[in-house]
């Protein structure tokens, strides 16, 4: 291969800046009168073997420069890139490769790496292009650069192949990657860890939730959800975002989590537990804010009793496909202290589905937050199903994929509208306590005949009016009026409730032998499965206690 045709279109060449250096030259000596190449007798005598002439970019042995480059060279020309020379380094690591046959069967490892189209790319372009760290046949990978090779009228007519080996950087890319996706896991395993591993299955919902972490970063975020089952038949139903990105967010998130289950055992309006989060918040960290809702269902009021810090709104589909937005009232995020939290409440009728969710699944970067929201309302106008089904379809219409980048957390929860055999799993009964010494009696009453309707064995009914004359005598003693009876049974328990106008809550204390009263609480907790109090929103109180129905019950109900 004559070489000495062949030049490499680089910007600023040396060779031309050399051709202009020596054209200068020759000219200044032709004005002297000396010879071209001669040498200035004032400066010949100072010539030593040390200080020869450096040749001219065109006189260096262009091959066995090649030869000598450690990274990897090839030259191919014409339009099926016939081999014209490949170096020794090429040779060390490919092998012998024969001269003038076609770069396919040539170059077997440039076919396969799939850097033939851009050779054919480089050749009609006449421009250069870079494929940047692959891994080739023998193991090690290359950046490989191919340039175009021009005749001297300027005709595209070959490609100069260069490969320099970068499997160090290659290898240590991928331990970095590898370190980055480890600490993304333990990051994600954390997250996973502080949220419920099951969701409590509370009697008159059905629930289901998922998390996707973003999958940008290897920091995940601070979004959770939790379910709490407050006894009474009342559901509470949590989810919040903490903000920041990191173990630290995940951590603070915990510490929520866990709060908020604490303080929901106290059986406090939701404005209320959001108070406390508030100041909790704060003591955890006074730079991380959260956002959270916090929502009370209650089978008997029918309705969604909510209280919101800076979160995005609950949406309610009703069961003809209306959809609702809860969107007042919302107080501002948790920790920044100061703020007096409301509750409100927004209609969960039988048969009508709620949306909790966090920014993830509406914000994007080129839209709106409010068009995301209403984005949100539309899938859910047209979602049916079983709240998983509900669940996946919301994510899936939000385009949440694995590489989203961000935390995504939904939790649907549905009212289902029983009829038929299962309806009459489900049942009510109430009675308005007027003061005096008939009220007890008339409680016991009713007590066993609806006891005694709902199928209930012997023992089961037995305790079930115990447990009414109980709690009826404690507020009879201790109440004002209004006061009211109301007895609930479910697929799984039978609930006892009476409610009167005092909101002083009893407790749970040891009768001495000669005391005459202070065991009625005392004796409800020890038939029924569990009990508990609250005040109530109007004023009062509410006592109530549960039993767990035994499978036969349930069977008879169902027959």
């Amino acid at each position: 291969m004559n070489f000495t045709r062949w030049s490499a279109r680089l910007p600023g060449t040396q060779r031309r800046a050399a051709a202009r250096t020596e054209t200068a030259a020759a000219v200044t000596q032709e004005r002297r009168g000396e010879s071209p190449g001669a040498v200035p007798a004032a400066r010949a005598e100072h010539l030593t073997d040390e200080a020869k002439p450096i040749p001219a970019l065109d006189e260096l042995p262009v091959r066995e420069v090649l030869d000598r480059v450690p990274s990897l060279v090839a030259l191919v020309h014409g339009p099926d890139h016939r081999l014209a020379y490949v170096n020794d380094a090429y040779v060390a690591a490919f092998g012998v490769r024969p001269p003038g046959e076609p770069a396919r069967e040539a170059l077997p490892e440039l076919a396969e790496l799939g850097l033939l189209p851009l050779l054919d790319q480089v050749l009609r372009s006449g421009k250069p292009r870079t494929l940047k760290s692959r891994k080739a046949p023998d193991g090690r990978s290359y950046t490989f650069t191919c340039t175009p090779v021009m005749e001297g009228d300027g005709s595209g007519s070959g490609v100069l192949v260069f490969a320099t080996d970068v499997t160090d950087h290659a290898e240590a890319a991928e331990r970095l990657r590898a370190s980055e996706r480890r600490q993304r896991e333990t990051a994600v395993t954390l997250q996973r860890s502080l949220l419920p591993q099951e969701l409590e299955e509370p009697d008159d919902l059905r629930i289901a939730a998922t998390y996707h972490p973003g999958g940008t970063e290897a920091a995940v975020g601070g979004d959770w959800y939790d379910v709490i089952t407050l006894g009474g038949g009342r559901t509470a139903l949590v989810i919040g975002d903490v903000m920041g990105r990191g173990v630290r967010a995940a951590a603070v998130m915990g510490q929520l989590r866990t709060a908020v289950r604490a303080y929901a055992r106290l059986d406090l309006p939701p404005h209320e537990v959001l108070q406390l989060l508030d100041g909790l918040a704060t003591e955890i960290d006074a730079n991380q804010i959260a956002t959270c809702v916090y929502a009370i269902h209650d089978p008997n009021e029918g309705r969604l009793v909510y209280a919101s810090a800076g979160h995005l709104p609950i949406l309610v589909r009703d069961e003809n496909g209306a959809v609702e937005r809860a969107d007042e009232p919302t107080g501002p995020p948790l920790g920044t202290g100061g703020w007096m939290h409301a509750s409100g409440s927004i209609a969960l009728s039988p048969g009508s589905t709620a949306v909790l969710y966090t920014d993830g699944l509406v914000e994007r970067r080129d839209e709106d937050l409010d068009e995301g929201i209403a984005s949100l309302e539309r899938a859910l106008a047209g979602a049916t199903g079983t709240p998983q089904v509900i669940c996946d379809r919301l994510v899936r219409t939000a385009g949440v994929t694995a590489d989203h980048d961000d935390d995504v957390a939904v939790l649907v929860l549905q009212h289902p509208a029983r009829t038929g055999p299962d309806g009459d799993l489900f049942r009510n009964a109430a009675l308005e306590l007027l003061g005096g010494v008939e009220a007890a009696p008339r409680a016991r009453a009713f007590a066993s005949g609806v006891l005694t309707s709902w199928r209930f064995p012997q023992d089961l009914h037995d305790l079930g009016v115990l447990a009414t004359s109980e709690l009826v005598a404690n507020s009879l003693q201790h109440g004002t009026p209004p006061m009211r009876l109301r007895l609930r049974r479910t697929d799984r328990r039978l609930i006892i409730e009476v409610t009167d106008g005092d909101d002083h809550l009893p407790r749970r204390r040891r009768a001495e032998p000669a005391d005459e009263s202070g065991r009625g609480i005392a004796i409800v907790a020890t038939i029924a499965s569990a009990w508990g109090s609250r005040r109530t929103p109007g004023g009062g109180k509410a006592v109530w206690c549960e039993f767990v129905l035994p499978k036969a019950a349930v069977d008879a109900a169902r027959t």
